[in-house]
C-alpha cells in the first residue's frame, strides 16, 4: 500500500474486506483521497468467491445475463460471478446455457473494441458489466457504448466498489459504497483542494495498481 494510513474495511464474510489507503492520489480522470486497493480480490480465487457471491445477492432470477464484460482486469470474479449466476438457474438465451467471460480490447484513444471473434458473445446477448470500480464512471460509460455499438443490450453494471447508483441510466451494483468510506472524495485534477493547499500526490493509481512518487 503506498502509505502509512493504510486499513481493511471488514465485512460478515471471512473472506471478503476492502483495503484503503488514505492520501493524496491521481488517476487518470480525477484525483482522490482514498486507493481502494482490489488487487487481491481480482487476483485471489477466495477473495474473488466472496465477492461473487455479494453481487450475485442483487439480480434476480429475472434478470437475464448472457455475457459478463470484465473490465480493470476484473475476469476471476467474473469467472467466480458466472459459475454463481450459473449455478442459481439464472436465466440465459444462450444455446447452450451458458455464460460468457470476455474482456474487452483498447485502442489507442481508449476506446473499446470487440473483435469479429468476440461478437457472437455480444450481439443480441444481454451483458453484465464488471468494473473493480465505478466513481468517475468513464470507464462504465465507454463499455455501456461500447456493448450498445455492437448491438448488445446492457443487464447492468456490477463493482467491487462504486460512488453512484447509476450510470447512463442503468443500475450500478456493489459490495462496498460511501457507508463504508463516507470521507471518501474525487475531484476534477484541476479543482482538487489538496493540490491547492500543496499536499503533494502520494502516487499514481490505475486498474493495474499504484506508482509513488
Amino acid at each position: 500500500m503506498p502509505t502509512q494510513n493504510s486499513y481493511k474495511i471488514s465485512t460478515k464474510r471471512k473472506n471478503l474486506f476492502l483495503r484503503v489507503s488514505k492520501g493524496h492520489f491521481a488517476t487518470n480522470h480525477s484525483h482522490i483521497n482514498y486507493y481502494i486497493d482490489v488487487t487481491t480480490q481480482k487476483t485471489r480465487l477466495s477473495e474473488a468467491q466472496a465477492v461473487a457471491s455479494e453481487l450475485v445477492s442483487y439480480y434476480n432470477h429475472s434478470t437475464i445475463v448472457d455475457s459478463i464484460l470484465c473490465l480493470d482486469g476484473t475476469q476471476v470474479i467474473g469467472t467466480c460471478l458466472a459459475e454463481e449466476l450459473t449455478r442459481g438457474n439464472f436465466v440465459s438465451i444462450n444455446a447452450h446455457q451458458t455464460i460468457y467471460v470476455l474482456t474487452p480490447e483498447h485502442t489507442a484513444g481508449s476506446q473499446l473494441i470487440f473483435r469479429d471473434s468476440l461478437l457472437s458473445a455480444i450481439q443480441g446477448k444481454h451483458v453484465l458489466i464488471l468494473a473493480a470500480s465505478v466513481t468517475t464512471g468513464y470507464t462504465a460509460k465507454s463499455a455501456v457504448e461500447a456493448i450498445n455499438y455492437y448491438g448488445g443490450h446492457v443487464a447492468g453494471i456490477a463493482s467491487v466498489f462504486a460512488t453512484v447508483d447509476e450510470c447512463m441510466g442503468y443500475p450500478v451494483c456493489s459490495v462496498f459504497d460511501p457507508k463504508d468510506l463516507k470521507d471518501y472524495e474525487s475531484y476534477p485534477s484541476h479543482e482538487c483542494p489538496l493540490c491547492k493547499k500543496g499536499q503533494r500526490i502520494d502516487a499514481l493509481v490505475n486498474s493495474f495498481g499504484y506508482s509513488k512518487l
